[in-house]
């Protein structure tokens, strides 16, 4: 790898990104990206919790074969290259794609057009590069124009065996290495017991990759001394192969055998290296027991001044100056004279320009449109993937548009500013893949924290399709590693009779994902800043534009990261009244949404009634999140009970007690109902109950039992497939939770 990362040095690589998973990880720590002998040591012996300054965040940690670190090499040639290794979850290959999509991003902030100075090296077991998914759907991204980095370098160390697995029974193809096939990449195989065939091939590669800006695979066919790990016993499962490798001679021995009886060194020479070497080890194993990690390597120049969960970050107003609010919706509403747009496109884009000049009737699409063009005038980057997310699954967004007749693409996000940087604002279509590319975009994420990177599944049923990502990089990354993100998952959700693989995006995994304590009002400040920042996540289910164009702005006006997951709508889309009023987007004083604060996101949108501080006449308060609230507000409207308020619980987690202990206080004889469209063992029912009852205790009122429930019976699967089904059970849940009787338990 020395040799490889020499040479991409001397043909003008600058900045190597490194992912691997367990094998071999501490030889490339110590040699290669050179942490601290005595920090691995420490690690070893049962290690320390770093200390920097006081109280500062630790996380929970992770063993040492899974954390990552940084480092400036110096290289022969007289260079110096930037090496990173990126943290990874023991799931092998799931840190494939999060190295390409931080290469890109690397990429991006430097300006690495000719993607020659950024370029990431992923080193693979054989058993897990011909086995695992991810492998096939990260290749498969190496030459599509919006994440390509100009090739990866891929290394097998191919030990002819995984953990217990003979490659009869691990493979159908004659080499471990043939998906990489597919792409037509060169594949050399080298004998890994021949040092100098080996740094050969991996400076060839080196030079292919530079070269030819493409994948390149080396498959070093070698073998594994021991078990699986320190302690495991191989010969169970592979008798005859442990017997021919205890009688092996190591790589290191035959080497030094070649180099002694070609004359290049001698036998004296090699003991002295030896010595040496030993002499270091020793000295750092004796300093290992004194070691107190200092600093914390995983922030880089761009996340320097970025709080950690345990350093309270200003909070800042997400609000925009009136003007530019118009200035920015001209741009978006504009299409070039003699651009031929489709007609219903055509159509789309008058109205949203009319939108913007009455200032009213603002619909989903442009308030998002609004949010990622406000963040792109104060110098953010914006990225946008996942499947068919230019047009939107819902024929909603039109980021980019075509040319009837010449099919030309036009993107009206590409021209807020003068002369734009082509890449500032990126909406890209993906491959059919969600593991690999949410595993990009999160990777992506990590670089910089100046940039607005979001992926959209085609429907949220689809996102368990990463749910390797979302478990170990997504929910658990800041705790473990240390690493913010702030990236944003939009997954479209709802209840519209599409049957059960196009309706739910599974909220309740995600909340249960969640690491508040439902027991447990933690402080709330007036900023919220402790409470969200102790949070591992945040999770929305937003009602208007505004509100969405203000959660994603909300994103980079702080001084922290977290993820956020958005349970996108459908149906609210075009919903006649799911609009917004260009006054709810600014930050004039007076203007809807503004309060002592300024105009921010509304974690909780209070009953739409003009009702005052205290109510004794509402007999029931109903809380609920998403869309189901226009269907209860019709429903109430329709049967005319003014004794029924409706709250919108948007921001689930962290869960607003402040808020919602205000509502309980302003209906004190009210029936308390959550009403959700999921059924009773999904959706947010089992999240939302110990948090509202901890709010509730501290009133007074009441129990477990006096939280009544209206939503769907529990449920296999998600919805049923039967539409006259869907709408009977949609009906009565919306009835149940308007009845005039009071509600049984639950």
């Amino acid at each position: 790898m020395k040799e490889m990362f020499d040479r991409a040095a001397d043909l003008g690589v600058e900045s190597i990104v490194i992912g691997m998973s367990h094998r071999g990880r501490l030889n490339v720590l110590g040699n290669v990206v050179r942490k601290p002998l005595r920090q691995i040591f420490s690690e070893f012996s049962g290690g320390t919790k770093p200390v920097d300054e006081v109280g500062s965040y630790t996380g929970t940690g992770d063993v040492k074969y899974h954390l990552g670190t940084s480092y400036d090499r110096p290289t022969r040639g007289g260079k110096r290259i930037h090496l990173s290794l990126v943290a990874n979850p023991s799931h092998l290959e799931a840190v494939d794609p999060v190295v390409v999509g931080k290469t890109r991003a690397k990429q991006y902030y430097s300006n690495d057009k000719s993607r020659t100075k950024n370029m990431g090296v992923l080193i693979h077991g054989d058993g897990s590069f011909a086995g695992q998914g991810v492998v096939y759907e990260t290749l498969h991204l190496s030459a599509l124009p919006n994440y390509t980095t100009g090739g990866t370098i891929h290394i097998v160390v191919n030990n002819q065996v995984a953990f217990t697995t003979d490659p009869k029974a691990g493979r159908s193809s004659q080499y471990c290495t043939d998906v990489a096939k597919a792409l037509n990449a060169p594949i050399f195989h080298v004998n890994g017991d021949d040092v100098e065939a080996v740094v050969h091939v991996c400076e060839l590669a080196a030079e292919w990759r530079q070269t030819f800006h493409s994948d390149v695979v080396v498959d070093i066919v070698c073998y594994r001394r021991f078990g699986h790990n320190e302690i495991d016993e191989p010969s169970f499962t592979q008798p005859k192969m442990y017997k021919v490798i205890r009688n092996h001679p190591r790589a290191l021995d035959i080497y030094q055998k070649q180099v002694v009886e070609s004359g290049q060194l001698s036998k004296e020479e090699i003991d002295a290296l030896h010595e040496k070497v030993n002499s270091i080890l020793n000295e750092e194993f004796i300093n290992s027991k004194d070691y107190v990690p200092k600093r914390r390597d995983w922030l880089s120049a761009y996340w320097a001044g970025f709080k950690s969960p345990e350093q309270l970050s200003r909070m800042r107003n997400t609000g925009v100056k009136p003007e530019i609010l118009k200035n920015v919706g001209k741009a978006l509403t504009t299409l070039p004279e003699t651009f031929k747009p489709h007609r219903a496109v055509k159509r789309i884009f008058e109205q949203r320009a009319q939108m913007i000049e009455k200032g009213e009737g603002v619909d989903w699409a442009v308030g998002e449109a609004l949010a990622f063009a406000t963040l792109l005038v104060e110098g953010n980057h914006v990225r946008l993937s996942g499947q068919d997310v230019e047009r939107g699954t819902f024929s909603h967004r039109h980021a980019v548009v075509h040319d009837q007749e010449t099919g030309e693409r036009y993107c009206p996000l590409d021209h807020v500013l003068m002369n734009q940087n082509e890449e500032m604002f990126t909406v890209s279509n993906s491959s059919l893949s969600e593991f690999g590319v949410l595993g990009f975009e999160i990777g992506y994420s990590m670089e910089n924290p100046n940039s607005l990177v979001l992926w959209e599944a085609q429907f949220g049923d689809f996102a368990n399709g990463a749910q390797v990502i979302f478990d170990q990089f997504i929910s658990s990354g800041e705790s473990k590693w240390l690493r913010q993100s702030g990236i944003v998952c939009l997954l479209p959700h709802g209840y519209d009779g599409q049957g059960p693989e196009h309706s739910s995006a599974r909220l309740e995994r995600f909340l249960q994902m969640s690491d508040d304590n439902p027991f447990v009002i933690p402080e709330m400040d007036p900023t919220l800043r402790t409470q969200i920042q102790q949070c591992n996540w945040q999770i929305v289910n937003v009602t208007t534009p505004a509100n969405y164009f203000h959660v994603l702005r909300r994103q980079l006006h702080r001084d922290f990261r977290k993820p956020l997951i958005v349970m996108s709508p459908k149906n609210l889309l075009r919903h006649k009244d799911c609009k917004s009023n260009l006054s709810e987007f600014d930050d004039v004083q007076g203007h809807p949404g503004f309060d002592k604060q300024g105009t921010r996101f509304k974690r909780l949108i209070k009953d739409q009634n003009d009702h005052s501080d205290r109510e004794e006449g509402i007999k029931r308060l109903i809380l609920c999140s998403g869309k189901v609230y226009y269907e209860l507000d019709e429903e109430r409207q329709r049967v005319q009970r003014k004794d029924v308020a409706i709250c919108r619980v948007e921001q689930l987690c962290p869960f607003p007690y402040d808020l919602v202990q205000r509502e309980l206080k302003r209906y004190p004889n009210a029936e308390i109902v959550w009403c959700q469209e999921e059924p009773m063992n999904m959706g947010a029912y089992h999240y939302i109950t110990p948090r509202l009852l901890t709010a509730m205790k501290l009133l007074g009122r009441g129990t477990y039992e006096d939280i009544k429930y209206s939503g769907r019976a529990p449920s296999a699967a998600t919805a049923t497939g039967f539409h006259q089904v869907h709408g009977q059970e949609q009906k009565e849940l919306v009835e149940k939770a308007l009845q005039l009787d009071p509600i049984s338990f639950p």
